[in-house]
């Protein structure tokens, strides 16, 4: 039985300690294939990158010749190398964990961290390169950033070596400058003269001589047209269809990686349902096939299955919500507060995936959508005529929206619920089958509170968005919104969630909102809606389902409602 490498991105630490490594060694052999030696990949945060760039690491690495078999033997690559393995000295840069204060310290980090990582290949290369000691006590008295670039390069040529250059979270400090609203600050840095331009022109220089490959990740390409006339060699790879499954997990390695950690049998499909549900959904280029799983929540959720018997408490791990917290920092004006709770709303939007960035125009629709996008926010749905429709991935990423909601709301309308009294409504729901009560409340305490403000445009689907909105939180129930069936989709269905499995009763909810001036069509509304009910229960999935109750609420103006239980 495999362990399991939650939070692991050493290659060699996983293959020489028994964990699990999902093999994604074919794709060296693809990238090493593409027209192009200087490359530039995105994919969200926890998607495996840090994994995939050790693994180019190990493969490369000139010192690792003599582990070449142990480290890679059984795998992909293993057993059809290329014909540059193990012939690069490795130079790995990382830009995460910079010092944004000021322009002069993001300076002075950015440089003590250029030349920490040269610092290391000195260390890793003593055989091969003359005199380490000397070229260190020279590093280490150069305060200018493009010289000592310069000063490894001059010194790696002089033994006729070659350098593969790797550089992972290349836009980290830039993320971070851009969500405190310093525009004026990464003007500065990335624009003509800025130090950080400066740094990749440098760059583009020592591809002349050896610099001979380039693997530059992050998670959006917000520098790449603001360095585009500094370093305009990068292929971006990161929408190419044959890269589309390089990082995050396949289906298939979904089921091979719940027999290797040891999910008996018969648990097995129960898993591959749940981790579905929860964690697929990402598609990175428009003509690929196959859905990704985020590899970092799948083995996070594996890890509490292994070891506790049952699933995480909480669904999402606490450091990926961190770093989602910056949707709010993204929507701190008003267009792009608005356009996303438009996508919560319509769960999803049309638009087209812009590949470079301008910060003039991180506000304009379609760079936010698609900053959304490669955050994995947003994924590719379908082709929609010239342009594609993007959708929220998966339930995780809609609690992530859901939650966002509550904070707003919480924050802009000085909405706060006695969670007390809102937990005892859904328990009434869940183990009475009475869903009047929390009708009531929601009605009262949030939706009132928003109508008497004229604010929001009522309408079926925002409400939609804030009955599920004070529901998941509570884990008792996994609200599914437009859930299809034979009979149509349903608004909402309320199935329980598994982490509390004696939740009695599910719900099948059909919404409607009507204007006060139209009072007189809700007879005909409570018809149709009680015929749509129907049809939903006696659906193949849900005619086998016990104790599934049905409800239809009608909303009448901002202030009034009914609830009609079938």
């Amino acid at each position: 039985m495999k362990k399991i490498p939650y939070g692991m991105s050493n290659f060699r630490a996983m293959r020489e300690e028994g964990y699990l490594y999902v093999d994604k060694t074919m794709y060296i052999e693809k990238i090493e294939n593409l027209n192009s030696k200087y490359l530039f990949f995105i994919r969200p945060r926890r998607f495996g990158k840090s994994l995939f760039l050790s693994t180019l690491e190990n493969y490369y690495d000139i010192n690792n010749e003599k582990d070449f078999e142990k480290l890679f033997g059984d795998l992909y690559i293993g057993k059809n190398p290329t014909k540059l393995k193990n012939s690069y000295m490795i130079l790995k840069l990382n830009f995460s964990g910079l010092n944004t204060e000021n322009k002069d310290q993001l300076k002075e980090s950015f440089l003590l961290s250029v030349k920490n990582s040269i610092n290391a290949l000195l260390g890793r290369y003593e055989g091969i390169l003359e005199n380490t000691e000397e070229i260190r006590e020279k590093i280490d008295q150069i305060t200018d950033i493009n010289a000592v670039i310069m000063t490894l390069i001059n010194e790696v040529k002089k033994v006729g070596k070659k350098v593969y250059l790797i550089i992972d979270e290349y836009d980290h400090f830039a993320n971070d400058i851009i969500a405190m609203g310093e525009s004026e600050f990464y003007r500065e840095i990335v624009r003509a003269s800025g130090f950080v331009r400066d740094f990749y022109e440098t760059l583009k220089i020592g591809t002349e001589s050896v610099i001979d490959r380039i693997f530059i990740t992050g998670i959006s390409p917000i520098m790449l047209d603001d360095l585009t006339s500094g370093f305009n060699i990068a292929l971006n790879v990161t929408m190419d269809l044959s890269l589309n499954e390089m990082l995050g997990f396949t289906e298939e390695e979904v089921v091979k990686i719940l027999e290797e950690v040891g999910i008996e049998e018969k648990e097995r499909e129960k898993s591959l349902e749940e981790l579905k549900e929860l964690y697929d959904g990402y598609l990175f280029s428009a003509e690929a096939e196959k859905r990704i799983y985020n590899p970092d929540m799948v083995l996070y959720y594996l890890d509490s299955i292994v070891r506790y018997k049952k699933p995480p408490r909480n669904l999402l791990d606490d450091n990926v919500k961190t770093d989602y917290g910056r949707l709010n920092r993204l929507t701190m004006n008003e267009e792009n507060k608005a356009l996303l709770e438009r996508i919560i709303k319509e769960e999803g939007i049309v638009a087209e995936i812009v590949t470079k960035f301008s910060f003039d125009r991180m506000y304009d629709e379609e760079y936010f959508v698609s900053l959304l996008f490669y955050m994995g926010l947003l994924t590719i749905e379908r082709q929609e005529k010239t342009r594609l429709f993007l959708k929220i991935p998966n339930y995780v990423i809609k609690t992530i929206m859901w939650e966002y909601i509550e904070t707003n709301l919480k924050k802009e309308y000085k909405i706060n619920l006695n969670l007390n009294e809102l937990r005892k409504t859904i328990e009434e729901m869940a183990y009475e089958g009475r869903i009047k009560p929390y009708i009531e409340y929601i009605s009262q305490n949030v939706l009132k509170v928003l109508s008497n403000r004229d604010i929001i445009k009522f309408d079926e689907k925002y409400i939609k968005v804030i009955l599920i909105t004070y529901l998941v939180n509570s884990k008792a129930y996994r609200p599914i919104s437009e859930r299809e069936t034979e009979g149509g989709y349903i608004d909402i269905y309320l199935e329980r969630d598994i982490r509390i499995p004696d939740i009695k009763y599910e719900w099948l909810i059909e919404l409607k909102y009507v204007k006060k001036s139209e009072k007189d069509k809700v007879d005909k509304i409570k018809e149709e809606g009680i015929k749509q009910l129907k049809r939903y229960r006696e659906s193949r999935g849900l005619k086998e389902r016990k104790d599934v109750k049905q409800a239809l609420i009608i909303f009448i103006g901002k202030d009034e409602y009914q609830v009609i239980e079938v």
